[in-house]
């Protein structure tokens, strides 16, 4: 047998012991081995395994070392023919069928969105050669420290680099940090007369733990010298007995630790210096509503699983549940869960058959969590496409009882209204919470049922397989008197929801069923435009079906009103930009962000190197638009070649509009930016206005007078409100420019006339106010000028001209704060306390070491006056709930910042004021 015929020969030999689930990590034979065996040269063996490799008859896996296998049985392993290319890898696992290819990290909530790159780092701690990189796991408690480094452990005996029985040893360092002497003992061992009560030689965990890994859990309480000694058993695999004076013993262990703290002032740098691979956990808080949403469910379902009795879970409770999320990370939310399953099944002890979680068995501190939630109206949305039902967890094996309720389809804003009110009533939250929660809920309800219709179909064909003809057109035509009204487009899920809701009233009616009498008084505001059009969309109907229709009925069409448009809100145009090359995008992206001053999420980069395949970057593509709000179409800017052909392979994959410009440019960009970001334009106009855009010209003519710039204020009727904001965008543009721009207040009802009227005279370079114009207008909301971001707006509108302020003062809290005051307090001069007040609120903000909203800041501010006038009548607040439970840390600071009130004004704040105060933040 020729020479290359035994290597040959050798290499299928070793692969046929391989089966397919071996086949991860790295696999196969190296030369040095294949020399030692065969008594070859290993020059010799090299030579003949570069000709078996030309020959196509082995695949080389690249790494240290090089690794070979014989392609012939690795094709009857896959179960198919190689491709001819297919010669040299990476890794094994590049060429096996995805849906094989599990490992331990598979099973790993989040392992491929929020811990993607931790998985990937521990992975190259397990497989790096000889043998794999010392770790450290960073994290806050009950994040997941022990499981990560479990996981790590199984994954290195699902690839081979571990041996099957390897060891995982687990200790916490904390166990004996006030004796370091037991603690080196435990870690090492000791020898018979080390120290008192040594009576015999004991092993220690590097020598239980060998051929394995051992985990130090809170490994910055290991003292200085245990770190010494574990730094030197890194470096030389050697150490000794507590006892010894000679380190001869030896042993393979990968060291991986975890810790709270920060390793560079809780660990010494030779230790630090010693563990190359830091992997941080991410906080539970900061991953994703679905990561959130599978960790619970896993949690119950463990519950389940210990108790043997199916779970019902109701969506407030999970809501409830996420919204609590705090510190104590998933750690936290497993004692929560255990706690609520416990407790229900006490309550449920005469059930047979399942145990109920619902909202009214939970802790304030959950209930609270709740309405933490609920203020966030885009995270409740997202929560809302992955769980909008009761869940119902069996035990494995069973199947769902045959009593429990299963979800409607049908729409039922009358149900959805009652039982939250109820709920909410129940647990004495305020009735102004209560209606913030109930439109945001109404809101949510709405999308997901009008989301959850069949996409494919026309509005008019969906609603004439759900109501009549004549109601369907009696809907539209006041779908055409709301926009008339409100000079605003509703899109389809108005005409929707109110036809569906139309219908299930008038099914009340001819069934004499009893109309629930809720209380939504003040849930939208009686001078609001919506409720006024509401009155006139009652009148409509009783004109229209000669019925009378209730009072309360109105509040439920001013809440369609209001829902339906509150969602269209922070909708924008998607921007992709797509370009060949390894950066090119990335490049233009990054270049138009600094100059437009924006990280929009909105606008996103796709590089596409030119040795990688287009489906992958399609693939790449799906996935970044499936992460967003993508509902206004998506813009598609590309260079050249097959990445003008994605767009309508995206509209096959989405329920989407895509819109494509090839010959894409940094200029483009800015200006696609500015028209999706700035003026709000729709994709079409934005298509249509940059299709033939050449680039920014540059004029050398003589400058031509310019017309006086002005910005609008719009109000229901252009005086009052409206005449208040424009002194509030008055004294905004007095701090941020010296241009000169008039303000001029207009009303809603003849709002494009107004503007039009305004535009012969004018440039409007803006317009402020409650209903966006229907004309490219630039348009900074009413909420926005509240919330103290309509300086930015501004800033980004005027971009020249603009002060340099030293200190920026927050002209809208100072304003609304004075006007609130006024109202409130009898003794006090609010206008001669509010800088005494700003400067108590500036502190505490700086104390608290984060930065504030304006509708905080407002609240505080307002609260505080009112308490230091009731301490000049000496009638203060007494705090009604426990003590015990009141921030400390916060009480400090706020009567840090308090004590300027004494300094000036000689008024002291009592410790119940304070108790109340440290609740608001």
């Amino acid at each position: 047998m020729k020479r290359i015929e035994k290597i040959h020969a050798y290499i299928k030999e070793k692969s046929n012991l391989y089966k397919f689930s071996d086949l991860q990590g790295r696999v196969g034979i190296d030369a040095g081995k294949i020399a030692e065996d065969l008594d070859i040269l290993r020059n010799n063996v090299s030579m003949e395994l570069n000709a078996l490799y030309r020959q196509g008859k082995i695949i080389k896996i690249m790494g240290r070392p090089v690794l070979f296998f014989d392609r012939q049985v690795l094709e009857n392993l896959l179960g198919e023919s190689l491709a001819n290319s297919t010669n040299q890898v990476n890794s094994i696992e590049e060429i096996l069928p995805k849906h094989q290819m599990k490992t331990p990290f598979d099973y790993l909530v989040g392992a491929d969105i929020s811990l993607k790159k931790q998985v990937e780092q521990a992975k190259a701690a397990i497989l790096y050669p000889p043998d794999g990189l010392h770790t450290l796991i960073l994290g806050q408690t009950g994040v997941g420290k022990t499981l990560f480094a479990h996981m790590m452990y199984e994954y290195g005996k699902a690839v081979h680099k571990l041996p099957p029985e390897a060891p995982f040893i687990t200790f916490n360092c904390a166990d004996y940090y006030n004796n370091p002497q037991l603690l080196v003992s435990h870690i090492f061992g000791h020898v018979k007369g080390a120290f008192t009560g040594a009576d015999s030689n004991k092993s220690g965990l590097i020598e239980s733990a060998d051929k394995g890994i051992l985990f130090l859990d809170e490994v910055h309480r290991l003292p200085p010298e245990g770190q010494e000694m574990i730094f030197y058993f890194i470096d030389t695999g050697t150490f000794n007995k507590l006892g010894e004076t000679t380190r001869h013993r030896k042993a393979k262990v990968l060291i991986i630790g975890a810790t709270t703290e920060d390793p560079e002032s809780s660990l010494t740098k030779t230790f630090v210096r010693r563990i190359p691979n830091v992997i941080t956990i991410k906080p539970l808080a900061e991953r994703t509503m679905k990561e959130k949403v599978d960790i619970i469910k896993i949690l119950i379902a463990q519950e389940v699983e210990r108790i043997q009795k199916p779970v019902k879970i109701s969506v407030e409770s999970i809501k409830g549940l996420i919204g609590s999320i705090s510190y104590g990370n998933v750690g936290q939310l497993k004692s929560n869960i255990k706690l609520l399953c416990a407790k229900a099944f006490l309550n449920s002890i005469d059930n047979p058959n399942y145990i109920e979680i619902d909202f009214k068995i939970l802790p304030t501190k959950i209930k609270n969590g709740l309405l933490t939630l609920s203020a966030d109206r885009k995270a409740l949305a997202e929560l809302n496409t992955y769980i909008n039902e009761s869940l119902f967890v069996v035990p494995e094996g069973e199947k769902k009882p045959v009593d429990s309720k299963e979800s409607q389809e049908d729409f039922n804003l009358y149900q959805v209204v009652e039982d939250k009110v109820n709920l909410l009533k129940g647990e004495n939250i305020s009735d102004e919470l209560i209606k913030q929660i109930v439109a945001t809920d109404v809101n949510v309800y709405i999308k997901s049922f009008y989301h959850k219709q069949n996409i494919n179909m026309s509005v008019r064909e969906r609603l004439l397989k759900i109501v009549d003809k004549s109601l369907a057109d009696f809907a539209q035509e006041i779908n055409t008197l709301v926009q008339n009204r409100l000079n605003r487009e509703y899109k389809e899920r108005f005409l929707y929801a109110f036809s569906l809701h139309l219908s299930a009233f008038l099914k009340r009616i001819k069934d004499e069923e009893e109309l629930p009498d809720i209380e939504l008084e003040g849930g939208v505001s009686k001078d609001s435009l919506e409720f006024k059009v509401a009155i006139e969309i009652k009148d409509k109907i009783e004109e229209h079906y000669h019925i009378e229709v209730p009072r309360n009925e109105i509040e439920y069409f001013a809440l369609l009103l209001v829902s339906t448009m509150e969602d269209e809100k922070d909708e924008k145009v998607v921007i992709i930009v797509a370009a060949h090359g390894k950066s090119t995008a990335a490049s233009m992206v990054e270049v138009a962000q600094g100059l437009f001053g924006s990280n929009d999420a909105n606008l996103i980069a796709i590089d596409m190197p030119l040795d990688i395949n287009p489906k992958d970057i399609l693939e790449k593509m799906i996935c970044k638009l499936n992460e967003l709000n993508y509902q206004k179409g998506v813009l598609l800017l590309v260079d050249m070649g097959s990445l003008a052909n994605f767009g309508t392979l995206i509209m096959e994959k989405l329920p989407v509009k895509v819109k494509t410009i090839d010959m894409v440019s940094t200029p483009l960009i800015l200006e696609a930016m500015r028209k999706a970001d700035i003026v709000g334009m729709d994709l079409d106009s934005i298509y249509d206005s940059l299709v033939n855009f050449k680039g920014y010209d540059i004029d050398f003519t003589a400058p031509e007078e310019k017309a006086k710039e002005v910005i609008i204020t719009i109000c229901t009727s252009g005086e009052g409100a409206a005449v208040k904001l424009k002194e509030l965008i008055e004294e905004e543009l007095d701090s941020i420019t010296n241009r000169k721009v008039d303000v001029i207040p207009i009303g809603v009802n003849q709002m494009k006339s107004s503007i039009l009227d305004l535009q012969t005279s004018y440039k409007i370079i803006a317009a402020v106010g409650m209903v966006k114009p229907p004309l490219d207008i630039p348009f900074i909301p009413l909420e926005k000028v509240i919330s103290g971001e309509a300086k930015d707006f501004l800033r980004k509108i005027l971009k020249s001209d603009l002060k340099t302020v030293k200190n920026d003062k927050n002209v809208v809290v100072r304003n609304l704060c004075e006007e609130s005051l006024e109202k409130f307090l009898t003794y006090l001069n609010p206008k001669k306390i509010m800088s005494v007040l700003i400067e108590f609120q500036s502190v505490l903000e700086k104390e608290s070491k984060r930065k504030w909203n304006n509708p905080l800041r407002i609240r505080l501010i307002v609260h505080c006056g009112c308490a230091l006038e009731r301490m000049v009548v000496q009638e203060g607040l007494k705090y009604q709930g426990e003590i015990d439970e009141v921030d400390t840390l916060k009480v400090e600071r706020i009567k840090k910042a308090a004590s300027v009130f004494e300094k000036t004004l000689n008024i002291i704040l009592s410790d119940d004021e304070i108790y109340y105060m440290a609740q608001m933040f």
